[in-house]
């Protein structure tokens, strides 16, 4: 018999049972705490607390009340969406997607590394990857080669391309033509060969351009919509700009019909001072930036991803219009990060924190030439897929 005793004594113990329930079950699983919230995707830049729930962003919020599993205070610092690299060599090495990732990059194209012949290794460092990673597999069937992809025009290789790609559909994203002088032996002919490779496909090529032997509106006509001309500020000769220094009307009108334009730092050929402070001069921002990264990149100009975003600061664009080309601009590149590049409540907790110094700094193109800045980005930690990974 349930007597008022017994009934109180039991909703008592309930009541307790579920005081102990809430206490062992956090609301959240990761709370990033007070950082400065740059999300261009969300026109967002505020202070805000960012909570993660089953590696998917929750909620972004002024104050976020609810409890959770880890809670880090990223006071101070910038917290944008994960860096989403698209001109990486990041594949090469083993190591390379962990290294880069530390660096807050939770998502790359490796960038025509390889060719047809040992695409297979590059997509093997891709898999065993920490964050998603992608594929350009180059014309060139031998891949970079150091006397030119394709100087022996039967390597630019369609036919073995195209193979590839339907082998290795989940992981290639397009295709990577590399046309400087030296490294193509005709480059209009292997810029098409690589627009037949891909056009069962719809994927986009990438070309490598600077000092090429055909004139940059040459190589523009046998782009299509979604295609990527990267090393946007490699010097003459056939640069996107003409010996008074002025934009190409092709090249202007190329970004109007679709065609992307991205940095590329890299460390040799493919960024001059002179070359960015005209362009940028003349409102041709760029829409991406990308590194041209390889595990060796810290003893170069190129450093770390943050310090390429860096370099921009100096040039009229603001902290956000930096953030937007390594996040929501570069997600809409490939559609393999058409999720990525946002905080929006749902999309995967791929997550960059940054740290804004102010100082003196100094920043090299690839001719030795430095340039002082003012601010510097840096590395302070990374969430992929809703797991905080400190800097160390």
């Amino acid at each position: 018999m349930l007597t008022r005793r017994t009934f109180i004594a039991a909703a008592g113990g309930a009541a307790l049972l579920g005081h102990a329930s809430r206490l062992f079950a956090a609301t959240y699983d990761l709370i990033l705490k007070g950082g400065r919230v740059i999300d261009p995707s969300l026109h967002l830049d505020a202070v805000r607390d960012v909570a993660i729930v089953g590696g998917r962003i929750a909620a972004v919020e002024p104050q976020i009340a609810g409890d959770a599993t880890q809670t880090v205070d990223v006071r101070g610092k910038l917290v944008v969406p994960g860096l989403i690299d698209i001109h990486s060599h990041a594949g090469r090495d083993k190591e390379g997607p962990a290294l880069s990732l530390a660096d807050g990059v939770t998502g790359f194209i490796d960038a025509g590394s390889q060719g047809a012949e040992r695409i297979g290794e590059i997509i093997a460092n891709v898999k065993a990857g920490p964050q998603r990673g992608r594929v350009l597999v180059n014309i060139g069937r031998a891949g970079i080669l150091p006397d030119g992809d394709t100087m022996k025009l039967e390597l630019a290789d369609a036919a073995a391309a195209r193979a590839a790609i339907a082998a290795n559909r989940e992981f290639i994203s397009g295709v990577k033509a590399r046309l400087t002088r030296g490294v193509a032996a005709d480059d209009v002919e292997v810029l098409k060969r690589a627009q037949e490779a891909v056009s069962a496909f719809d994927l986009p090529v990438m070309i490598h351009m600077g000092q090429t032997t055909s004139p940059m509106p040459r190589l523009l006509e046998l782009l299509k919509p979604g295609d990527i001309v990267t090393h946007l500020f490699a010097p003459p000769p056939n640069a996107i700009i003409d010996d008074a220094g002025r934009v190409l009307p092709e090249v202007l009108a190329a970004r109007r019909r679709g065609i992307w334009f991205d940095v590329g730092n890299g460390v040799r050929d493919h960024i001059r001072w002179d070359v960015v402070e005209r362009v940028m001069q003349q409102g041709f921002w760029p829409d991406t930036f990308s590194t041209d990264w390889n595990v060796n990149s810290k003893t170069t100009g190129v450093v770390d991803f943050p310090n390429c975003m860096s370099k921009f600061l100096g040039f009229g664009m603001s902290v956000s219009d930096v953030v937007a080309c390594v996040t929501v601009n570069a997600a809409r590149t490939f559609p393999a990060f058409s999720d990525r590049g946002t905080l929006n409540v749902g999309a995967p907790a791929d997550v960059a924190v940054l740290e804004l110094r102010e100082g003196t700094f100094e920043f090299l193109d690839n001719y030795e030439n430095k340039r002082r800045g003012s601010q510097r980005l840096f590395p302070a930690g990374t969430v992929l897929a809703g797991r905080w990974l400190p800097r160390t």
